[in-house]
């Protein structure tokens, strides 16, 4: 089964790390991994990300989704049941970046009390995980999400035309992404485009995606493509030409960016496992084009302290995904440099990818080093790839098998 295909070469694209081991650990080694996760005293990396699920319920039912959503869900967790999960994050992981997710986590009508919670408790940093349909629909919900202190959102986001839309969800989509951007853009939440990327439905429409967010720019932060992963619905094991690896992704986005973009602007991961994700920073300059800031791929490094990449990872994370608050003053007859600095600072945009591991694809050194924990309903900090890992027949690993109560 195929996992990385061309250049850069597998075994060159590395960032030596020294692993920090959790804090706390909740569960014990014992059938090995990944069957102990909790996180385990083997797990290798402290959690940079707590996705939390705040709902299992959702208005689509795509086929591509990691959750199964849309089938009969249990209830929701109680903002009592959720509070208790920000205080095991909050121990065992400390005040880390923190995604709502779900389901879709807007259908749910107290969701500002939600995020509400989380700052009270002291999370710097939380993210929605949404369609964005009911942002787009609702005028004054993106300003509900403001008020109640959301900081980004990791806005679903496949491509620049309804074919793409209607084939991966079912819908015509595309007018309803814009007004969900415009209108969170309008109320200082950072926007984050995320593309499922699915061979032969829109690999080829990555380029406009780009394009699309620096015209966005500021609003829009990011872009997070994902390469589809072959779990939760998807009955079928998956040929090659099925997948589309990291590799892949950096020299279609050179190709469909006409050379703006170059696969070697891109990065390994300082956080995760390198064979996880990579990433490149740009500036969108006043013409539109991209300027990069990021450095090239520096493979020769020696080893970090894991916990070092992970705080550099959530620094970075809550600096960029959220909308840029201030800029820096200028001179009265500002020069280039000063420009150049102020542009920086509010017109950014991160440009990433992170590579999903599933029941053909999973890899137990990759899922050690893996920094993006599901809260479990039973407190639990479980690996996503983990959390979500089916297999062949279907069966889950862990969703579904962890409702209960949080444990002391």
């Amino acid at each position: 089964m195929i996992v990385w295909r061309g250049q850069p070469d597998f075994h060159q694209w590395k960032r030596p790390k020294v692993p920090s081991m959790p804090r706390q650990p909740l569960t014990a080694v014992d059938q090995g991994c990944p069957l102990d996760c909790g996180l385990c005293d083997a797990h290798r990396q402290h959690t940079c990300t707590a996705v939390m699920e705040v709902t299992w319920r959702c208005n689509f039912g795509c086929p591509v989704c990691f959750a199964s959503s849309g089938k009969t869900a249990p209830p929701d967790p109680t903002q009592e049941e959720i509070g208790r999960l920000f205080d095991r994050v909050r121990d065992v992981s400390g005040f880390c970046n923190v995604q709502l997710s779900g389901g879709e986590p807007t259908v749910r009508d107290d969701l500002f009390d939600l995020i509400r919670i989380g700052k009270a408790k002291g999370f710097p940093f939380i993210q929605l995980n949404t369609n964005g349909l009911r942002i787009a629909r609702e005028p004054d919900y993106a300003a509900g999400l403001a008020e109640a202190g959301l900081d980004s959102v990791f806005l679903q986001f496949d491509g620049t035309d309804d074919v793409i839309h209607s084939a991966l969800r079912g819908q015509a989509l595309f007018e309803s992404k814009l007004a969900a951007i415009d209108a969170l853009a309008a109320t200082g939440i950072g926007v984050v485009l995320v593309p499922t990327v699915v061979p032969g439905v829109n690999d080829h429409d990555l380029g406009a995606i780009i394009r699309l967010a620096a015209e966005l720019s500021p609003g829009v932060r990011g872009v997070h493509f994902q390469p589809v992963s072959y779990f939760g619905r998807y009955p079928e094991p998956p040929a090659d030409e099925q997948r589309v690896t990291l590799p892949e992704l950096m020299r279609h986005l050179e190709d469909q960016t006409d050379g703006a973009i170059k696969a070697q602007d891109f990065q390994p991961p300082g956080c995760e496992h390198s064979h996880c994700s990579f990433h490149a920073n740009y500036m969108v300059t006043e013409s539109g084009s991209l300027q990069k800031l990021s450095a090239g791929t520096d493979c020769g490094c020696l080893p970090r302290p894991a916990s070092e990449g992970a705080d550099k990872a959530k620094s970075f994370v809550k600096r960029q995904w959220s909308a840029p608050k201030t800029t820096l003053p200028m001179a009265d007859a500002p020069d280039a440099l000063d420009c150049f600095i102020e542009r920086a600072g509010t017109h950014t945009l991160a440009v990433s990818a992170m590579a999903f591991q599933d029941a053909w694809t999973l890899d137990i050194e990759r899922l050690k080093g893996c920094c993006i924990h599901i809260v479990s309903p039973d407190g639990r900090l479980v690996p996503f790839c983990a959390y979500n890992l089916t297999s062949m027949d279907g069966e889950t690993l862990y969703r579904n098998k962890t409702h209960g109560a949080v444990s002391s």
